[in-house]
C-alpha cells in the first residue's frame, strides 16, 4: 500500500472530524474542500457586486431604505454561508473565506473598469 500526501491529512486529523458522514476517504474530502472553496468564491462575488450597487443607491440618494435592505441582506447572507461551513469544522470555514476574500480584487478591478 503506498502513502500520499492524503492519507497525511488522517494524521493532522483533517479526513476525521468527528461528524457523521465526514469519514471520507482522501479523494471525496478534497471535492468537498473545493466545493467549499468555490462556493466561496461565488458568495464573494455576490457580496462585492452587491456592494458595488449599495455604492450607487446611496450615491444617487434615492431609494436609502433599499439600500439599507441590501447592506443587511448582504451580511446577513455572509455570516450564515460562513456559520453553515464553521459547523462543518475549520478547514471548510478557512477555505470558504479564503474565497470570499480572494475574489474581492477581481469584483474591485471589474467594477473599476465599468465605473469609467
Amino acid at each position: 500500500m503506498s502513502v500520499t500526501w492524503l492519507d497525511g491529512l488522517a494524521g493532522w486529523g483533517l479526513v476525521d472530524w468527528g461528524l457523521p458522514g465526514w469519514n471520507l476517504p482522501g479523494w471525496p474530502m478534497v471535492a468537498v474542500l473545493a466545493a467549499h472553496f468555490a462556493m466561496g468564491t461565488g458568495l464573494g462575488a455576490c457580496y462585492f457586486g452587491g456592494l458595488w450597487w449599495n455604492a450607487c443607491l446611496f450615491a444617487s440618494g434615492a431609494r436609502l431604505v433599499l439600500a439599507i435592505g441590501l447592506i443587511m441582506g448582504r451580511f446577513a447572507l455572509l455570516a450564515s454561508f460562513l456559520t453553515l461551513a464553521s459547523l462543518e469544522g475549520a478547514l471548510p470555514l478557512l477555505l470558504m473565506a479564503l474565497g470570499v476574500v480572494m475574489v474581492r480584487p477581481l469584483v474591485m478591478r471589474r467594477v473599476k473598469a465599468t465605473a469609467r
